[in-house]
């Protein structure tokens, strides 16, 4: 690629922020724009600093990636965010790329692959390092793919006959959000329509909130 791609940092941790942008400045292609410390700095700077590509730590206190994550892309959906993060387990990493994310990287990975999934991310394409290469969806006990919590949350709020604008309300997240949400859900369960999506929350325990997995 010979454009040169901008980077923002986003981790509330110095050293590992620090460590990143000096890899990160030593390629020609890439400009590290700035680095900040929480989803919020992200979020209300994200106009200003305008990325292409932005490394979001996963947990970071005031707003965290996942959050942030959310945010960003309803206002700027041609951003491509990846998640850092400590935790390889399943659950993280399909949460996290269900929220939009376009890769996950660990914080140990070698330096290259940050610079690969950079590059990765900008052609268009997903990137998980070797440590978080469990299966993007999980399968639940009878093979459906797993909902994420926010999905399961959002079942939840439309088995109670809630619309998108009061889900959207309820959650404090945009009515676009709560389709998109909608949609996964749909397909996932593979049901077409509110009503099957209520019979299933009625016959999967979700309405009495049994704690049933999806």
């Amino acid at each position: 690629m010979n454009d040169v791609v901008k980077v923002v940092v986003v981790d509330d941790h110095p050293m590992v922020a620090d460590g990143i942008c000096a890899i990160l400045s030593s390629y020609d292609d890439i400009e590290v724009l700035d680095k900040l410390c929480n989803g919020q700095q992200i979020v209300d700077r994200v106009a200003e600093l305008s990325p292409d590509v932005i490394l979001l730590d996963l947990n970071m206190p005031t707003l965290g990636g996942l959050s942030a994550t959310e945010i960003l892309l309803e206002q700027n959906p041609d951003i491509r965010i990846l998640i850092l993060s400590m935790h390889d387990a399943p659950e993280y990493v399909s949460t996290a790329m269900a929220h939009g994310a376009r890769g996950y990287l660990l914080k140990d990975v070698p330096t290259e692959k940050i610079y690969d999934a950079i590059q990765a991310v900008m052609r268009g394409e997903t990137f998980l390092c070797n440590g978080a290469s469990a299966s993007l969806n999980p399968k639940s006990r009878d093979g459906r793919e797993s909902l994420t919590a926010r999905e399961q949350t959002i079942l939840l709020q439309l088995a109670q006959g809630k619309s998108n604008k009061e889900v959207a309300m309820e959650l404090e997240i945009s009515v676009h959000t709560v389709e998109t949400h909608r949609k996964n859900v749909k397909r996932k369960l593979g049901i077409s329509s509110t009503a099957g999506l209520t019979r299933y929350a009625m016959e999967h325990g979700v309405l009495q909130g049994t704690g049933v997995e999806f």
